[in-house]
């Protein structure tokens, strides 16, 4: 199977990202590709599992921090490498929180949105979809940018907001 997910970030309204991945790949394997797809530098990042108000649940890092043991059990976090995402998201609109700065908690919020057949001839994890510039890696205050993509697509229609000039007798 093919995950096909949406990453949002809460520093730039306009930015998203569209991007699929083999559901047998790990945690870190998503996490390799996040950092390609955004140019980051390697970070000591961690992934959350997340419920529908976004709140943190069982915690998955970038190096083991269990001393092997690596089950995640008794609130320890596991290892992104031991962590299958088919095992990790088992339903459609399963969320994760991916914190890139551990030490300001800046992070990505990423939702499974389809789950597919793999095409014959693609390549996967690829990008699907790609909206905005990618928030910048260590300095949040270059993330600024006003509206958001709503504001984006409906400007067309502002035109007409506010202009008593139409006569409404036909």
């Amino acid at each position: 199977m093919i995950f096909r997910f949406r990453m949002l970030s809460d520093e730039n309204d306009n930015f998203v990202r569209d991007f699929e991945i083999a559901a047998d790949n790990t945690l870190l394997d998503l996490h390799d590709f996040i950092i390609k797809m955004l140019r980051y530098d390697q970070c000591m990042a961690s992934f959350f599992t997340a419920d529908d108000r976004w709140e943190r649940l069982q915690e998955y890092t970038y190096m083991d921090m269990d001393g092997g043991m690596g089950d995640g059990g008794n609130g320890m976090p596991q290892p992104m490498a031991t962590a299958v995402l088919e095992d990790v998201l088992t339903h459609l609109h399963d969320r994760l929180i991916y914190v890139f700065d551990p030490f300001t908690q800046r992070a990505y919020y990423i939702e499974l949105i389809e789950a597919k057949e793999p095409q014959k001839g693609m390549e996967y994890p690829r990008l699907q979809f790609a909206h905005a510039s990618t928030p910048d890696q260590y300095d949040p205050e270059e993330n600024e940018e006003g509206g958001s993509i709503f504001d984006e697509m409906m400007g067309d229609y502002n035109d007409f907001d506010g202009d008593d000039n139409y006569d409404d007798e036909y």
